[in-house]
C-alpha cells in the first residue's frame, strides 16, 4: 500500500483532503513513519489546505506530530493559518488535538494559532474532557505559552470534573 501511495504522489497523483488526512492518520494510527510518504504528502497538503474542514486539519497535523515528522516549516505554517481561519467550526477534541501536535513538534513559530486555539477553547469548555483539558494544558505548558484566561477557564473545568481524571 506504502508503495503505490508513493508512486502516485511521485506521478503526481493529486489526492483530495480527506484522502490526505486519512492516509495521513492511518500510518501515524499503525506508527508507520514513512519519511518518504510524509514529505510527499506536504506539498499535497499545502496545496490543498483551504479545503481541509477542522477534524481533517486535527488529524493531519496529530500524524505529522504522532509519526515525530516535522518536515517543512511551509506545512506547519499553511495548516496554522487555515486552523485561524476555520478555528470557530473546531470542536473541543480537535482544538486539543491540534495545540498538542505543534507543541509535541516544538513548532512554537505560530503564537496566533496558540491565541486562536485559546479563544476558542475558552468559548467551548464545557464541551472539554478530561483528555482534552490535560491535552491542552500541556501543550500550552511545553510551548511556554501564557493564557491566564484559558488557564482560568480550565482550573473551573477541572474542579468540576476532578473525579474523572485518572
Amino acid at each position: 500500500l506504502e508503495d503505490n501511495i508513493v508512486e502516485a504522489l511521485k506521478t503526481k497523483k493529486t489526492f483530495d483532503s480527506r484522502n490526505c488526512a486519512n492516509i495521513l492518520w492511518a500510518f501515524a494510527k499503525i506508527n508507520r513513519k514513512s519519511d518518504q510518504l510524509f514529505r510527499l504528502m506536504d506539498n499535497q497538503v499545502i496545496s490543498n489546505i483551504d479545503a481541509f474542514n477542522s477534524q481533517e486539519i486535527a488529524n493531519t497535523v496529530w500524524a505529522y506530530a504522532t509519526v515525530g515528522h516535522s518536515s517543512s516549516p511551509e506545512l506547519f505554517d499553511a495548516i496554522s493559518h487555515t486552523a485561524i481561519k476555520k478555528i470557530n467550526t473546531f470542536n473541543s477534541q480537535e482544538l486539543a488535538n491540534t495545540v498538542w501536535a505543534y507543541a509535541k513538534i516544538e513548532y512554537y513559530s505560530c503564537p496566533k494559532l496558540f491565541d486562536a486555539i485559546s479563544h476558542a477553547a475558552i468559548k467551548k469548555i464545557d464541551t472539554f474532557n478530561a483528555q482534552n483539558i490535560a491535552n491542552t494544558m500541556w501543550a500550552f505548558a511545553r510551548a511556554r505559552h501564557s493564557s491566564p484566561k484559558l488557564f482560568d477557564a480550565i482550573s473551573h473545568k477541572v474542579m468540576e470534573k476532578l473525579d474523572t481524571f485518572n
